[in-house]
């Protein structure tokens, strides 16, 4: 008896214990609440892309670029700081910073960007460059985690909630994922498991998640649950309830095969033939992998425009960590990511809005990284860690062709500025922080930011 008492004490802990996981460890990881809603699929009124380039780029290379002709070499002892743009041997490059031709119909751009930028810069118009933030951090994922929340983490562990959890927690999305979190991390520290984010490494994740097929009892949880159903043991009973756990198991799963039975899997499936356009688009072979940074580019743009989520968070960028070679191979990696960028753009500006406009009048875009490099190229050929970084935002909600704040023309120092206008204070000025930006992007759709405890920039706002 003692045996069969402890085994029923064990599950009735491990049932209690998962409750509080609800909507995100069932079924291979899928927002349960979330996924029961979907019936019928329609874009999210707003919606919301945050985009990763890890490694720590090369700001002069990207969006705080420096005239070689007045930085050069033998001023380095005076300035601390040496473009490089001589030193990339890729033809595809510019040697000096993009100035974008005038868009019909737009103000001729008051941004300039570094060499790597490239076609990503004719959206000018749509976009805030902030400058000379302060990242208070060159570990590279602190950086990342202070990034993904707006809160600088305790050690290297992350503090709150991603900002795309603190939106869908807060709009409460009717889409079948409202957050996904492709190569990046991912939080949760107050809102039910319907926000957690379905988090996957590769597009094959997302199939295999979303694929009828595939639907496996691999979940310990899942298979007691599926035992309890229609005959709960009298021990555990008690536990099948706790959170909800049964009850909303068994509402839910009804309603959760008829989303599955939409086969959701297919819109994501690249090689087929009804996608032939969005390969043409991006670029991508006919047969597959579509793992490459164009292929995570057409993953968002599927997920936001055919009403499947309001969030997708996405590593589009890596190999940035180059504190030995060339300038060329940081300034490929970069180029890499931001074409795969400006296609992306290029679709949502392209792509009419059920509710009016085009996509992008819709979505608001966040570009960011841990921090940046050091203006100064070390003895290997390569840059370090630097504390001074940029980010970029675009469309809905924010200013357009706008630039605030700056960095130090001696060695790219962060900035010390007025927070209402982004022009230098030194006597009474602040760094400008990751959770400016954050909060900025939370305000800008009307939602709480409260939890960064900081004002947001409202010189950015639209």
């Amino acid at each position: 008896m003692k045996k069969n008492h402890d085994t029923c004490a064990e599950r009735r802990t491990f049932l209690k214990a998962a409750a509080g996981f609800m909507g995100a460890t069932l079924l291979g990881g899928l927002p349960f609440r979330s996924f029961a809603q979907a019936s019928s699929l329609a874009p999210s009124d707003r919606c919301f892309v945050f985009v990763y380039f890890a490694g720590g780029w090369d700001q002069l290379l990207a969006f705080d670029p420096r005239d070689p002709e007045i930085f050069t070499a033998e001023r380095v002892a005076e300035t601390r700081i040496l473009p490089g743009y001589d030193l990339i041997t890729d033809a595809r490059f510019s040697s000096r910073p993009i100035l974008p031709e005038t868009r019909s119909g737009a103000a001729p751009s008051n941004i300039t960007f570094g060499p790597a930028v490239g076609r990503l810069s004719e959206h000018y118009d749509l976009m805030t460059v902030v400058r000379g933030m302060n990242m208070t951090t060159l570990g590279h994922e602190v950086g990342m985690r202070y990034f993904i929340t707006g809160k600088r983490p305790i050690g290297s562990a992350a503090r709150g909630s991603s900002t795309a959890t603190e939106i869908v927690g807060q709009m409460k999305p009717a889409v079948p994922i409202p957050s996904i979190a492709y190569g990046l991390e991912s939080y949760n520290d107050r809102y039910p498991g319907s926000a957690n984010a379905l988090r996957v490494s590769r597009s094959s994740d997302l199939l295999l998640t979303l694929s009828p097929s595939s639907r496996q009892l691999d979940s310990e949880l899942e298979q007691q649950l599926l035992d309890f159903r229609g005959q709960p043991l009298s021990c555990e009973q008690a536990a099948y309830g706790v959170g909800g756990v049964g009850s909303t198991y068994e509402t839910s799963r009804g309603q959760m095969k008829e989303v599955l039975s939409n086969r959701l899997d297919n819109t994501f499936r690249f090689d087929r033939p009804e996608h032939e356009a969005l390969r043409a688009l991006y670029g991508l072979p006919a047969h597959g992998p579509y793992d490459s940074a164009a292929g995570r580019a057409a993953l968002v743009a599927t997920a936001l425009k055919q009403g499947i989520s309001q969030c997708v968070s996405i590593n589009l960028a890596g190999g940035l960590d180059t504190h030995f070679g060339s300038q060329t191979t940081h300034a490929t990696n970069l180029r890499t990511g931001f074409d795969a960028l400006a296609t992306l753009v290029e679709d949502l500006r392209g792509s009419a809005h059920p509710s009016g406009g085009n996509f992008m009048d819709h979505t608001t875009i966040l570009v960011f990284s841990e921090f940046a490099r050091t203006p100064m190229i070390n003895a290997a050929g390569g840059r370090d860690h630097h504390l001074a970084s940029s980010c970029l935002l675009m469309g809905a909600g924010v200013k357009h062709n706008t630039v605030f704040g700056y960095s130090g023309d001696i060695g790219m120092a962060p900035a010390v500025v007025d927070l209402k206008t982004g022009q230098a204070d030194p006597n009474n000025g602040t760094n400008i922080l990751p959770e400016h930006i954050i909060a900025t992007v939370l305000a800008s759709a009307g939602l709480d930011y409260s939890i960064t405890r900081t004002e947001p920039l409202r010189a950015l706002l639209a």
